[in-house]
């Protein structure tokens, strides 16, 4: 277990095997003081009312782990034609 508070960019930082990771959790949490549950490569962000506000597996590939939310598909046609 480990205890921090959000910056104020959104982050909190976690060092495991000697890198420094940065967790996303977004700004609407900064300033906020979390705790980290670590078990291996899964870790759980939770408050200090035991909230929980993020779940995740760690990727070591990735100093940042990012929220993870669905971007927007680009590549849709904005059209059909009617011609086959």
């Amino acid at each position: 277990m480990r205890e921090d508070k959000v910056d104020a960019t959104g982050k909190v930082s976690l060092r495991c095997d000697s890198k420094l990771y940065k967790i996303g959790l977004g700004r609407a949490h900064k300033g906020r003081a979390v705790k980290l549950l670590i078990a291996d490569l899964e870790i759980r962000v939770i408050d200090s009312h035991g909230e929980l506000i993020r779940e995740l597996t760690l990727d070591p590939a990735r100093l940042y782990q990012p929220l993870g939310r669905i971007s927007r598909v680009q590549d849709v046609p904005t059209h059909v034609s009617g011609m086959s």
